[in-house]
């Protein structure tokens, strides 16, 4: 399975918005919420209450941005087409893949240390090299989170004896049976 490059990307990274919500979190000037609030922000007078706030801030968002665009994509997909599931496996999730980074990040990864952080975004572009290679994009944690899991399916088209098999992409459990799919590149999404 072999998601088009773009959208493989906007998943990739909308799977690591609580990892941009921790590094932000990490980089947020606790003591600076203690002084008056003051406006408009001036190089001078007022700044944001966050170190290294250009980096925090645009992480924060584009990782926001493609979670909301991953999860719209999947709202808007409206399953027309039957299909008679015969057998379902359940694909378990590598969490170790998306686990590493995350404790990574606990060691002391923050953005005034460029060298750990290039080193850190080199990191995470050979992890999506790696599981957009293996076809295993969809597996993240975020997803398992709101419901949807990864399924090795069997099925035929109502009216065909031909047999064939591919993934599905499932809102909660699947079990043989009859469905609406709707096929996106590679991939089956069924809403049960």
């Amino acid at each position: 399975m072999q998601f088009r490059l773009l959208t493989a990307i906007m998943v990739f990274l909308g799977s690591y918005l609580p990892l941009a919500v921790i590094l932000f979190s990490q980089n947020v000037d606790y003591a600076a919420w203690r002084r008056a609030f003051c406006w408009p922000l001036e190089s001078g007078g007022c700044s944001l209450p966050i170190t290294e706030a250009w980096y925090s801030l645009t992480l924060l968002v584009v990782t926001l941005v493609c979670f909301g665009m991953t999860i719209l994509s999947l709202a808007l997909v409206r399953p027309k087409q039957d299909v008679i599931v015969r057998e379902a496996e359940y694909v378990p999730t590598d969490l170790m893949n998306y686990t590493l980074p995350y404790i990574v990040s606990f060691m002391g990864i923050n953005y005034n240390e460029t060298s750990k952080f290039v080193g850190f975004c080199v990191f995470l572009a050979w992890m999506f090299w790696i599981t957009h290679r293996s076809g295993q994009i969809l597996l993240n944690p975020v997803l398992i989170a709101l419901g949807w899991r990864l399924y090795n399916v069997t099925y035929n088209f109502p009216g065909s004896s031909e047999q064939y098999k591919g993934r599905a992409l499932v809102r909660g459990y699947l079990d043989p049976g009859r469905y609406k799919q709707w096929p996106v590149q590679d991939i089956q999404i069924i809403k049960p």
